[in-house]
């Protein structure tokens, strides 16, 4: 899967290797009409006998994540949902904006741990050599809609990785909200952030 490319002289685009790809529905973040494109999905990742509400409820649930990726400056989004089933989860990676000062792993830890938030107990953070380079690795659970008392429970897995041949700090998120599946789901995150590369 490709992402958007960029003007910084280091890197013209990052790429992630997306496991399986027929589960995935890689987001079109350059649609400049969604609801067609939506429409489109989710008429070919439904069975063809699905009733209309059906389908219209997919594509209602693929824009909905479409906007949340476009209004977080993705640089590339994707859902993991195999053919003919509901979104299981979602990805997203994003550049950060971060001072170049504080490109350090000790310093996203710091960042990490004092968060404040809806999150539901301590974040398990740990520290990963990926490919592309370090990255700090944080699992926690968070409401789906903090202002709100009737919000599902999500879980997630986030890598913030410091490439070796860029100034840049790049946020994979993957998030979920069936918590059975979060030791499943949670190898996956690694095996995407494992995946990225800089082009």
């Amino acid at each position: 899967m490709g992402f958007t490319e960029q003007q910084d002289p280091e890197w013209r685009e990052c790429r992630v290797e997306l496991p399986t790809p027929g589960n995935w529905i890689v987001l079109d973040l350059s649609a400049a009409e969604p609801e067609p494109w939506a429409r489109s999905v989710s008429s070919q990742h439904l069975a063809a006998s699905s009733p209309q509400e059906l389908l219209d409820g997919f594509a209602k649930d693929l824009l909905w994540y479409w906007t949340v990726a476009v209004r977080q400056q993705a640089l590339c989004a994707a859902l993991l949902a195999p053919p003919n089933e509901s979104v299981i989860a979602s990805y997203s990676v994003r550049e950060l904006k971060v001072p170049p000062e504080a490109l350090r792993l000790d310093i996203l830890r710091a960042e990490a741990e004092a968060a404040v938030g809806p999150y539901f107990g301590s974040p398990r953070v740990s520290e990963a050599e990926l490919p592309v380079g370090p990255a700090l690795r944080v699992n926690r659970l968070e409401p789906s809609d903090p202002e709100s008392s009737s919000g599902t429970v999500v879980e997630g897995v986030c890598h913030y990785v410091l490439p070796r041949r860029a100034s840049v700090a790049l946020e994979c998120r993957l998030l979920w909200t069936a918590l059975g599946l979060g030791e499943e789901l949670g190898k996956v995150a690694d095996e995407l952030a494992a995946s990225l590369r800089l082009v």
